[in-house]
């Protein structure tokens, strides 16, 4: 059954007519009135929902029941990553997302290829919660991820603190590996931090180890930088 994110608060019982965006793609996927489909909020479970209406450019739903259905991790892992260039990025925002993250944090690093801020950069948070939205009508999550703002290394790095479990991944030699920290309490959060395609440079890693920050490594085999965000969230999450 199709599955559509609302942006606006569901109730059963409701009528209303569905947010831009979910409304062109009912249109594309041609539903006529009486069709059923699947709407969620974000605040926690999902809706039974029935096309009432289709106009040349909005369409109206009746809301029904509410079905307390949830599909996250067992332990919420929260990925920083110094952001990778191109399609990476979106890429990254995708599967993470499906795979069950609970935020993202883009940072801009010393070795980094992608360079946003201001205007561009609030448009490449709004593009990559985009995608994590379609990531989570597809895979049946009814919780879409944090995608915050693109923040500096530094910047970021002064926030961190407290009790939270904190990892960074890192190539040193005798670093421990991130299977051991895998088999503790899943209740309890985790964030990860990951460089670019660069890695990050020595000093933001003495930085982040400085910070609480465990370095943990993820084997013998260098992976590229979406891939070993995504590895570590496999890993850490219980997925």
């Amino acid at each position: 059954m199709p599955r559509f994110h609302c942006s606006v608060p569901l109730s059963a019982g409701a009528s209303l007519a569905l947010p831009a965006g979910a409304a062109r793609h009912v249109q594309v996927l041609r539903m006529q009135p009486g069709d059923a489909l699947t709407l969620f909020d974000g605040a926690g479970g999902e809706y039974a929902a029935t096309v009432e209406r289709m106009g040349r450019s909005d369409v109206s739903v009746t809301v029904g029941a509410h079905l307390p259905v949830e599909r996250e991790a067992p332990r919420a892992v929260h990925l920083a990553v110094g952001m990778p260039a191109n399609e990476r990025m979106d890429w990254l925002v995708e599967k993470a997302t499906e795979l069950g993250v609970a935020s993202i944090q883009p940072l801009a690093t010393a070795h980094g290829v992608l360079r946003l801020a201001g205007e561009r950069a609030e448009k490449k948070r709004a593009h990559w919660e985009a995608i994590a939205v379609a990531a989570c009508e597809q895979c049946g999550r009814n919780r879409v991820p944090v995608i915050h703002p693109v923040q500096p290394f530094a910047g970021w790095l002064e926030t961190q603190g407290g009790p939270a479990v904190r990892l960074v991944l890192s190539l040193a030699e005798g670093t421990r590996s991130l299977a051991d920290m895998a088999t503790g309490e899943q209740q309890q959060g985790v964030t990860v931090l990951s460089g670019p395609e660069g890695g990050l440079s020595a000093s933001e890693e003495q930085q982040a180890i400085a910070r609480g920050f465990a370095p943990v490594t993820l084997g013998t085999r260098v992976l590229r930088a979406e891939t070993a965000a995504l590895a570590a969230l496999v890993s850490l999450a219980g997925v």
